[in-house]
């Protein structure tokens, strides 16, 4: 555990019924005129920006949309966006959506100037700095990047995701209303439910894990596996569905202190080359890479069983094995591939993809067990 460490946090996040009407009063007080709301179309046409347009345009603040923004998108895309940004004008950005609308409006908050462009973040992200307040409502319990320094962008030319990270991409104001989820279809639902899994395991056993990210890291995960089944099968699971909004949200702030590990770093390539939802990338890693690591994490794991689970296991080996187990039937309940070839993905090139994913250092280094070229191959090979 390290020795010294911090937390990074958005300014002030609303949360509860109506908690997207705050959106009126955080412009109000910003005293904005001009606002960019960036979302997806699908969101935009079955209405769920609907309620966060009528709260800016209850201000007289004028409003600007952009919602050609594409799932999983790569550097240029997000640039195209910053470049309509600059052409609209703006004095503040409502990121309404999922990870992928996030991780666009964060960029385009720190893009929004001439002096580098968001590919230039790719080699050096030190040299960006906030050009535009920005407030961020989730539509999904599960990426958490309205409280991540972080932003996902996929390289085509490296067939790999890279991720842009900087305090600077840390949300201004955030928006947790449960509304915003309520109708989500459990596909979804499902896989960042299990990237928000991820995060919080993973944040609670990497080599950063300190007394911070705990708090956050544990809360989520208790959070997550005694709600998750239920708030992705029933729609009317009101309470289930708030709980792992809260969840996914403290499942990012532990990555703003801690860091995800092997799971995130060998899922990149999967996303980069073969375009597989970041969620179920995770999902299909998430097994192979407990298994790995669980010799070196089985302490933490008990504590996380502790408190977590209930059932009868009582020695730490046995109470590791149990939560790695749920996390399994988690997986498997939720109907989300644990193979490539479910996905109809063949022939795979595992030299290949365990190149890629070693050249994520960033996360790598965050596991408590070293993975070597070698280990990365075996465990792509593990879910062929």
């Amino acid at each position: 555990m390290l020795s010294s460490y911090s937390l990074r946090l958005p300014k002030v996040v609303f949360a509860g019924e109506h908690a997207t009407e705050k959106i009126a009063g955080i412009v109000g007080e910003l005293g904005a005129t001009q606002a960019v709301l960036f979302t997806d179309a699908g969101l935009r046409k079955i209405g769920i920006a609907d309620a966060a347009c009528a709260a800016l345009e209850q201000t007289g603040c004028k409003v600007s949309i952009i919602d050609d923004i594409p799932a999983e998108p790569t550097y240029a895309a997000v640039q195209h966006a910053v470049d309509e940004l600059k052409r609209l004008g703006a004095d503040v950005i409502v990121g309404v959506g999922g990870g992928s609308v996030m991780d666009t409006a964060k960029l385009a908050s720190v893009a929004a100037t001439d002096a580098y462009s968001v590919h230039d973040l790719l080699a050096d992200p030190s040299q960006v700095s906030k050009q535009l307040p920005t407030i961020m409502v989730p539509t999904t319990a599960g990426t958490g990047a309205e409280a991540t320094p972080n932003a996902i962008v996929a390289v085509p030319e490296e067939e790999l995701k890279v991720g842009i990270v900087s305090d600077a991409l840390i949300s201004d104001y955030v928006i947790l209303d449960a509304d915003m989820i309520k109708n989500l279809p459990r596909p979804i639902a499902a896989s960042t439910g299990i990237d928000a899994l991820c995060h919080a395991i993973e944040c609670y056993t990497s080599t950063k894990a300190n007394p911070f990210s705990d708090t956050f890291a544990l809360e989520a995960f208790d959070l997550i596996v005694n709600n998750i089944e239920c708030a992705c099968d029933d729609p009317e699971a009101m309470d289930a569905k708030r709980a792992m909004q809260v969840a996914s949200f403290y499942a990012g702030i532990a990555i703003t202190s801690s860091g995800t590990t092997a799971v995130h770093a060998l899922s990149y390539p999967l996303g980069g080359k073969y375009h597989v939802a970041h969620g179920v990338s995770n999902a299909i890693l998430l097994m192979p890479v407990m298994h790995f690591n669980e010799p070196v994490i089985r302490g933490r794991l008990a504590a996380a069983y502790d408190r977590a689970i209930t059932g009868d296991a009582t020695t730490d080996e046995q109470k590791s094995a149990a939560v790695i187990e749920r996390m399994d039937q988690i997986v498997r309940h939720l109907d989300i591939p644990k193979k490539l070839d479910e996905l109809g993905i063949h022939d795979v090139p595992v030299d290949e993809l365990a190149k890629a994913g070693m050249k994520v250092t960033r996360l790598l280094s965050n596991n408590m067990r070293e993975v070597t070229y070698e280990d990365a191959k075996a465990i792509y090979q593990q879910v062929m």
